[in-house]
């Protein structure tokens, strides 16, 4: 199996950053290069078609779009302008997500919402007429886009921790993306899961990639990378803690880093996290402890290594330093 290495970034830098993150990951020969779908930032097409036009080879896509606040159909149109900007390197990256409530929504029937939004965006990227009658979403019979494109299957990946949403990644996607986590026993874990649905639908047991992404901080000076990151970590852990059924957090420890969290007082809640723990939920550290982080994973299964945002003490220096001072320890 080839491992492949991408960069994930935030939707809130200008389009000049966009084209300058694209430009050095495409230099330093990183594979992918997605852009976060997170509630209240900028919606990714707008980085990831700037990304497109800076770049000639990545792999390009959003992780990943919400089919509770976007319909498949306009995933689907956004996912077909990214392809044909960017020559055919877009992959579709779509998850139920978290904090809904903040807007209003509720995140009933997340299996229903993901297979339905796969199954339509699908059949509108290839031409498929035969129509979707699915639970969340449906697609009347001989319903096509009225305007030409490049048809094909896109690439599909499904960000996902719990086994029903790894389930159905196994019946119909090529990748299940487990966000926010660095932590090597969860491979097993998932691949499990995946394999439920995978066995369901006759697929072969290494049909889907995992891919594993988390927040990096990568530095010279490790302690100081490593204490961005405790500030950054500190504002997920409670969701992802609870979803990781090996990580073993005290709840204290979460209930304390919380309180500090919610009072604004994030490099204190930061401060709380230990060594052990900060390992399980981002990559962080010099370059060499960051590269045996990823190795981790690798052995342990993982397809594809994300490092996400901010990368480094500077978004640009953090990428050029993973892209310089990491890679070639894992592709040596």
């Amino acid at each position: 199996m080839t491992v492949q290495f991408g960069i994930g970034v935030q939707a809130n830098k200008t389009a000049d950053e966009y084209a300058q993150i694209g430009q050095v990951a495409e230099a330093y020969e990183f594979d992918v290069v997605s852009v976060f779908g997170d509630l209240l930032f900028q919606p990714p097409i707008v980085p990831l078609l700037q990304i497109a036009r800076s770049t000639r080879r990545v792999q390009i896509g959003a992780a990943c779009w919400n089919p509770y606040t976007m319909h498949p159909y306009e995933i689907a149109g956004q996912l077909i302008a990214l392809d044909a900007a960017s020559s055919g390197r877009a992959y579709l990256g779509l998850a139920s997500g978290t904090w809904l409530d903040v807007l209003g929504l509720s995140r009933s029937g997340p299996v229903a919402h993901l297979r339905d939004a796969v199954a339509v965006v699908v059949a509108l990227s290839t031409g498929d007429l035969t129509g979707v009658a699915g639970e969340a979403f449906s697609l009347r019979p001989g319903t096509e886009l009225r305007y030409r494109f490049d048809r094909r299957r896109p690439r599909i990946m499904i960000g996902a921790w719990g086994a029903r949403i790894a389930s159905l990644a196994g019946e119909v996607a090529d990748e299940v993306k487990i966000g926010g986590t660095a932590n090597p026993a969860m491979i097993a874990v998932m691949r499990e899961r995946i394999g439920v649905g995978s066995e369901a639908a006759l697929r072969p047991p290494q049909a889907v990639g995992i891919v594993v992404g988390a927040v990096t901080v990568v530095d010279a000076d490790g302690a100081l990378a490593r204490a961005r990151a405790r500030s950054e970590v500190a504002m997920y852990l409670a969701v992802v803690a609870a979803l990781d059924p090996t990580a073993g957090v005290a709840q204290e420890l979460i209930d304390d880093i919380t309180a500090l969290v919610a009072d604004g007082r994030h490099n204190a809640a930061g401060s709380l996290i230990p060594d052990q723990v900060l390992d399980l939920f981002a990559f962080s550290g010099t370059p060499d402890q960051v590269a045996a982080q990823a190795q981790r994973l690798i052995d342990a299964g993982a397809s594809r290594v994300e490092f996400g945002t901010p990368h480094g003490l500077s978004d640009t220096g953090g990428i050029e330093m993973l892209g310089r001072d990491v890679l070639p320890l894992l592709r040596r």
